[in-house]
């Protein structure tokens, strides 16, 4: 999903997860519903987290220095902390390997095209150029 350069990416997250849409191998509608998100701390919200719980979707999130925090501040009412597995989230750098791979193209690291068309077709062929 394409925003402008100064929407923050987690305001998005809940139209990205709408827009899922993994196509089967064999006959049936595609999957859209992922098995397990692994985001970094921007990700790290109470309506991000219930969001994931409500669609039964395991999420690898770490939590941020100032909700550990109000937590622990909180005491035995701060809850629990939300469950993080470390050897999963350590796989998170394949995806950002690929960001930075697709912003060795100048055009799409600094983003000079105007309109969001031609800013997805740059993003498009960087994309074709790194698949050959």
């Amino acid at each position: 999903m394409l925003t402008g350069g100064n929407v923050n990416d987690c305001s998005r997250f809940t139209h990205v997860m709408a827009a899922i849409r993994v196509e089967r191998s064999g006959p049936g509608r595609p999957r859209v519903r992922p098995d397990h998100v692994i985001a970094d701390k921007g990700y790290s919200s109470k309506a991000i987290r219930e969001h994931l719980r409500r669609r039964g979707v395991g999420h690898t999130i770490p939590e941020r220095a100032d909700q550990q925090a109000n937590r622990h501040r909180r005491g035995s009412r701060g809850g629990r902390p939300p469950v993080f597995d470390k050897q999963l989230y350590k796989r998170r750098n394949v995806v950002e390997r690929c960001f930075n791979r697709l912003k060795q193209c100048r055009s799409v690291a600094t983003r000079y095209d105007k309109t969001a068309t031609s800013f997805q077709a740059t993003v498009t062929i960087a994309a074709l150029l790194q698949w050959l």
